[in-house]
């Protein structure tokens, strides 16, 4: 896609209505559907947000911005994931914590990205964290400062994610799952799944 035309379509993605959990739901891993709203509630899930940015690379084609997370003690160790984090006390709402985690992450400046709007929640059962996804971009491509947080970063064409042939499933091991097929994609030789692979298909939806 070209970035004239994402930024073209962006009062049409600020007002189109959206995927939610039946667009997730097409990405999302077992273990998450065994959640309803109740259940989810009970939890008293910690409060978190992540940002998908978007801008265009030297050829003006539009990208999007993934990282790996790094090795850690954890749940989502070395995942493939937006940058985000939860929410901290002086946030004033969950789209500055996604601006602040992103700018904390990988060093993007949250004056120089424009936010386009608020995707759907989604539930991560492992962490148990409610993660709130924002969908913003940059007119250029921006310079990276990775923290100590990230492994590496990855660009991916949203031409890529829209490509119904990078759809699959996997057999995955973690600390908390022993060998059970998940829904991904498969795009940059990386595998995302679980909750950045349910905010993708939403996202894909908008997109098309």
């Amino acid at each position: 896609m070209d970035f004239k035309d994402f930024t073209n379509r962006i009062d049409s993605f600020k007002n189109d209505k959206l995927g939610g959990l039946e667009a997730q739901f097409k990405m999302a891993p077992k273990l998450r559907l065994k959640y309803d709203q109740d259940k989810i509630a009970a939890n008293n899930p910690k409060k978190a947000a992540v940002l998908a940015l978007f801008y265009p690379n030297k050829e003006n084609e539009t990208c999007f911005l993934l990282t790996k997370r790094a090795s850690y003690k954890g749940a989502h160790s070395a995942q493939i994931s937006f940058p985000g984090g939860k929410i901290e006390e002086s946030d004033l709402n969950l789209q500055e914590t996604a601006l602040r985690e992103t700018e904390e992450e990988i060093g993007v400046f949250s004056s120089s990205i424009e936010i386009i709007r608020e995707l759907t929640d989604v539930y991560i059962p492992p962490s148990n964290f409610l993660a709130t996804p924002f969908l913003g971009f940059m007119e250029k491509k921006p310079k990276l400062i990775l923290n100590y947080e990230v492994d590496s970063e990855i660009e991916v064409l949203v031409s890529d994610l829209l490509d119904e042939n990078n759809i699959t499933s996997v057999s995955l091991s973690t600390s908390y799952m022993k060998k059970v097929d998940v829904p991904c994609f498969k795009i940059n030789n990386h595998i995302v799944w679980g909750a950045t692979g349910m905010m993708l298909s939403e996202i894909k939806e908008l997109l098309k």
